[in-house]
């Protein structure tokens, strides 16, 4: 995972993300623990199945911090992870590869609010 944050900061599409205002207040309101159980709870539900019949839009743009932070990690769809992360389509994604993508997450989040992981 080391290279990762690297690489994706030298997307142009990837490194346009950033949390708004509203991202970074309710963060502050819910904590990061909490936000933290979002992400395990949106990768187990719209990520992690072998076969998403939405995938490639099942991730919003905004409206969430975990949201943003999926697409500024190339975690918010099944092709982006196969291709960011080499996890393959088509299978169900077990517990530590889930585990790396809300850490991977979780790492964004805490670097745009400038906390030191």
């Amino acid at each position: 995972m080391k290279d990762i944050p690297e690489r994706l900061a030298q997307s142009k599409f990837r490194s346009r993300f950033k949390l708004s205002t509203k991202d970074i207040a309710y963060i502050q309101q819910k904590g990061l623990e909490t936000i933290r159980q979002h992400a395990i709870d949106f990768i187990a539900k719209r990520i992690a199945p072998a076969d998403i019949k939405n995938d490639g839009k099942q991730t919003p743009m905004r409206n969430h911090p975990v949201f943003v932070a999926q697409h500024a990690t190339a975690t918010c769809c099944r092709g982006c992870i196969n291709k960011w992360h080499g996890f393959a389509k088509n299978t169900q994604l077990d517990k530590n590869q889930q585990k790396y993508i809300v850490d991977l997450i979780m790492c964004w989040i805490k670097n745009q609010l400038d906390i030191k992981p």
